[in-house]
């Protein structure tokens, strides 16, 4: 009996475990995933990005025009340059000494006597290889009165026409982000692939 019940046990462990053409057969099968998913995922990665800086544009123009309000002072949301996602929020302050230098923005910043910069964000922050296209062209800066209603661009971007859209991409990926600015204030984002009229993300 006891011999018996040693063989079974034998037996069973015999059976354990894959053979290596089982394995060989599941790597095979691994690898042909992997080649079939990876365009998504890289689209994937590229549309995450889109929406990263996407999102990071809008609320910054957000936090630009709340702290408008809330200092009841003219702030103004920039641009660090007609290409990348980076920005940077100065608002109108006493201080007499300008702000310190960049770090987003690099020689991009105008920051000048007379502002606090309130907050910025480097391009690098999950977005690095989104493009942004400014309407109107050449256009960096949005300003908020203490209202929250965008005004006449001040200190150095005075003179200088406001943003009234922004179309975030990336050359890899399929699915584009827009914000746009109106005269009152008001904040959007929507996808300019979509149909206009049969879904409300579209532009």
């Amino acid at each position: 009996m006891f011999g018996y019940a040693s063989k079974m046990l034998l037996c069973a462990d015999r059976q354990r475990g894959f053979t290596l053409v089982e394995l060989m057969i599941g790597v095979v099968i691994i690898g042909i995933l992997i080649l079939t998913g990876a365009p998504s995922f890289s689209a994937w990665i590229q549309n995450t990005q889109i929406r990263n800086a996407a999102e990071a544009i809008l609320n910054g123009m957000q936090l630009a025009r709340t702290e408008a309000v809330n200092r009841n002072a003219a702030t103004r949301f920039v641009l660090c340059s007609g290409t990348t996602s980076a920005w940077e929020i100065l608002a109108t302050s006493t201080a007499v000494a300008a702000p310190t230098a960049s770090l987003a923005c690099g020689a991009g910043s105008n920051a000048q006597a007379g502002e606090e910069r309130v907050q910025e964000r480097s391009a690098s922050q999950g977005s690095g290889n989104t493009q942004i296209q400014v309407t109107p062209g050449g256009a960096r800066a949005v300003t908020f009165n203490s209202m929250g209603r965008v005004v006449a661009n001040t200190f150095g971007d005075a003179g200088s026409a406001s943003i009234t859209q922004v179309n975030v991409s990336n050359p890899k990926g399929n699915r584009p982000l827009r914000i746009t600015v109106s005269t009152g204030g008001s904040l959007r984002m929507c996808d300019p692939s979509l149909a206009t009229g049969t879904d409300p993300r579209a532009c």
